[in-house]
């Protein structure tokens, strides 16, 4: 690409900002609904007068059209909440694919591993074009000034571009998480609240979208034709780019963890807020968090291996943001950890829950050996998260987790006097076997005696005495219910 930029190529810019402001549109301004079938008709649309319906793969082409309006119409005539979440990833999946296949000149093995590969390589491409275009057009802006100048300031620019839907994403995860974040961002003075807040996020998000659609639609169909950015003989990403992105997310987990040093960590007691107890508030900040730990742990990881230094001062800086992030998401991850055993003291403990906390520590594990990574950098990164996932999957199998899950539930009810019955039968044989335990400790549990009676005749019943079936936990259960014996017939 030449510093020049022909009014063909400004005009179809222009059209893809457009298709950008129809995205936020139709995705940012309530539920979606028709607003997806819309959408789709404008980008569709802008395709086939970008190719002039001059297309490929027709056949597989024509099946993937098909199927993406088809999805889109769900949002339409239907309301089904869990393919509408799903089709928010598939459906746009499904159209870059389809870009790939119409597009291309050459013969593709769309059925082949190596087509997954092409997929990326062909995103990479238009991150390359993006990259270049923003630098030849800063060049033009500061045409008088320094090479180097210049390189910063477009590599502070793509970092403002790539971190912003990213910050939107960490933000409205955060605002999820803690009534109180929530509550000050939208407290905060008018310059800086709602009206403004939500025009710079929404106006970011189509100036995104735009550069996006116009790299994706710049590089379809075309090989070896991109321009080339300095990015030597592999993949690398910008360390100034990377230290703008940094400096972004840190700022904001440091509000973040303001709020969480100011309430959540100095009791476990209480309420938060009116109407909302600890419970309830663990519950709905849970999750949010755990996503937002993976974000940072994606960032982290990416900017290790693609970003790179030769400068002292840069690479110290580097190494210093990293290790405030990875501070910050220890902060997160204790929060989150906190969360869940409050909401397993309200609610019960369930293998989904014990894996959970499994999981945390491990992202604990690998944060912690992730900081020693920062400054000794000749040690490896993925040996060390295989071996110990390895571990820590092993050791999961090797402890007797239905068995702590019974533990912890009993201890529960002996000092609250609620359990679920129902989910210790459906755990496994150790969860049946507690509720045989807990009626030999109270008989009166409403339900508790119906249950062991249905397990007792489901055993008489099926007479499993295959030996390639024996278990000793199973052995123990079925010799616990044939001796079972309704305490009301022994008086």
């Amino acid at each position: 690409m030449g510093n020049s930029m022909k009014n063909r190529d400004l005009w179809f810019l222009l059209i893809c900002f457009a298709l950008g402001l129809l995205a936020e549109m139709s995705f940012f301004h309530g539920r979606i609904g028709i607003s997806y079938p819309v959408f789709l008709i404008g980008f569709y649309t802008v395709v086939f007068v970008r190719f002039k319906y001059s297309f490929h793969h027709r056949r597989i082409g024509l099946l993937m059209m098909v199927c993406i309006w088809i999805l889109s119409a769900n949002y339409l005539f239907y309301d089904i909440h869990f393919f509408q979440g799903m089709n928010m990833l598939f459906i746009p999946a499904f159209v870059f694919t389809h870009l790939i296949l119409i597009t291309s000149p050459i013969p593709l093995k769309w059925g082949k591993p190596r087509f997954i590969i092409t997929l990326f390589e062909k995103l990479v491409e238009a991150y390359i074009y993006i990259f270049s275009f923003i630098r030849d057009r800063i060049k033009n802006v500061f045409l008088k000034s320094e090479r180097k100048t210049v390189g910063i300031v477009a590599r502070i620019l793509l970092g403002f571009v790539i971190a912003v839907p990213l910050l939107v994403i960490v933000i409205v995860l955060l605002m999820s998480a803690d009534m109180m974040f929530e509550n000050f961002i939208g407290q905060l003075p008018n310059f800086l609240s709602q009206i403004s807040i939500s025009t710079v996020f929404r106006i970011a998000f189509i100036v995104f979208i735009g550069l996006l659609f116009y790299g994706v639609f710049q590089v379809l169909g075309r090989k070896g034709e991109y321009p080339q950015a300095s990015l030597g003989g592999k993949f690398s990403f910008s360390s100034i780019s990377a230290v703008t992105i940094l400096v972004l997310l840190n700022l904001v987990y440091i509000v973040f963890v303001s709020f969480q040093f100011t309430y959540f960590f100095n009791g476990m007691s209480g309420k938060i807020i009116e109407g909302y107890t600890y419970a309830k508030y663990a519950r709905q900040g849970f999750f949010e968090l755990v996503l937002v730990l993976l974000i940072n742990w994606t960032v982290l990881i990416s900017f290790l291996k693609f970003v790179h230094t030769e400068k002292r001062t840069l690479r110290i800086g580097l190494q210093s943001l990293y290790s405030l992030l990875i501070g910050m998401s220890g902060i997160i991850l204790v929060s989150a950890f906190m969360r869940l055993t409050l909401y397993e003291e309200a609610y019960g403990f369930t293998l989904a829950r014990v894996l959970a906390h499994v999981f945390m520590i491990y992202l604990l594990v690998i944060f912690a050996y992730t900081l020693i990574r920062i400054w000794l950098v000749k040690l490896p990164l993925l040996h060390f998260y295989v071996i110990v996932g390895i571990i820590f999957y092993t050791g999961i199998n090797a402890v007797n987790v239905d068995q702590f899950i019974v533990n912890k539930n009993l201890e529960r009810y002996e000092e609250t006097g609620k359990i679920d019955l129902e989910y210790l039968r459906d755990l496994s044989a150790a969860g049946t076997l507690s509720l045989i335990e807990l009626y030999e400790r109270d008989p009166e549990i409403e339900d508790l005696e119906a249950i062991i009676i249905s397990e007792k005749e489901y055993i008489e019943y099926i007479k499993e005495d295959s030996w390639q079936s024996y278990n000793f936990t199973r052995e123990k259960l079925k010799k616990s219910l044939l001796e079972f014996k309704v305490r009301r017939d022994e008086q």
